[in-house]
């Protein structure tokens, strides 16, 4: 009878525990589409994941990520944004003008997180930084305003510098070389602006810079140019043309002179737009950030190699000086 009794009891028990664990929900499991017009800079991608890291969210727990690269191939992202719809996203962060844009017209409902672009006004992405009022939010390297920078510090170490090649890309940078065409002619000097949309066009873009007799150049931010940073230096270097850039990578695989903002950091911070719209804050309501932390590096090797002197004056302002 006793026995009979603890039988049932434990039966009831069992019964009690397999409620309560039907009853429970099922854990959320976030969809995050991270679409990139190349293959992903490690620097970058490994920042964007220590962000969401740092936010509790565990690849394979409660959140999955969707990686979609056009590998250098900009006619793909239409495909691949396309190929995002059918996943069931909860968010898309997009790296660069041209897979925001992809992500833009594939989709005016799933949120978009922008982890890297010039000028979005501009670009038709948003609004305005405050209130950008559709599906599209994230983080601006506002290059666009930094070129008569890049452009004025050029000069303030080549005093005789007199012809600029540009390199730039028509579907990201028409906002920014129309900045640097007005800068110009205060200082003075010619632009001689070169394309680079693709690997391939790096070259070409080298050899428009000598025909053109460009006693320096200057690079419009470029994930692609991050990515080939070393034959970026290397061309630059065996030419002898000193040149500006905006990521401190390039200064570190060879380039004379970066300045810019800290692109990491921004990667880190799309996380954060990521989480507070997993948690219900809708994109329209999160205003576009501007970074407000700058650094300069200046490579000493590649100066011996080509020959200027770094004037004291410039070289006390740097962030940064490899030696």
């Amino acid at each position: 009878m006793r026995r009979s009794i603890l039988i049932l009891a434990l039966g009831f028990v069992i019964q009690i525990h397999l409620g309560l664990a039907q009853a429970q929900p099922a854990k959320k499991v976030y969809r995050i589409g991270v679409l990139s017009p190349r293959l992903g800079i490690e620097a970058r991608d490994e920042a964007f994941r220590n962000g969401l890291r740092e936010l509790g969210y565990i690849e394979g727990q409660n959140i999955l990520l969707e990686w979609r690269f056009a590998q250098d191939k900009p006619q793909r992202l239409p495909v691949l944004a396309a190929e995002l719809m059918n996943l069931n996203l909860d968010v898309i962060v997009s790296y660069s003008t041209p897979a925001i844009r992809a992500a833009q017209q594939a989709t005016k409902t799933i949120p978009i997180v922008m982890a890297n672009v010039g000028d979005p006004i501009a670009a038709g992405f948003v609004a305005s930084l405050a209130r950008p009022g559709g599906n599209i939010t994230g983080l601006s390297n506002l290059s666009p305003a930094l070129g008569t920078k890049r452009l004025e510090l050029l000069k303030e170490v080549f005093p005789k510098l007199s012809r600029v090649a540009v390199f730039w890309n028509p579907d990201a940078h028409v906002p920014a070389l129309k900045e640097l065409e007005n800068a110009a002619p205060s200082l003075p000097v010619e632009l001689r602006p070169a394309e680079v949309r693709v690997i391939n066009d790096i070259d070409g873009a080298f050899e428009a810079a000598s025909k053109a007799r460009a006693d320096g150049l200057i690079t419009l931010p470029n994930t692609l140019l991050v990515e080939q940073r070393a034959k970026i230096a290397s061309l630059a270097l065996k030419k002898r043309l000193p040149g500006i850039f905006p990521n401190r990578e390039i200064a570190d695989a060879g380039g004379l002179m970066a300045y810019g903002p800290d692109i990491n950091e921004n990667y880190r911070r799309a996380a954060v737009y990521v989480d507070k719209i997993l948690k219900g804050t809708k994109p329209a309501d999160l205003p576009v950030e501007q970074p407000t932390k700058f650094e300069m590096v200046i490579n000493l090797k590649t100066a011996k190699q080509i020959g200027p002197t770094i004037p004291p004056n410039v070289l006390v302002r740097a962030d940064r000086v490899i030696r």
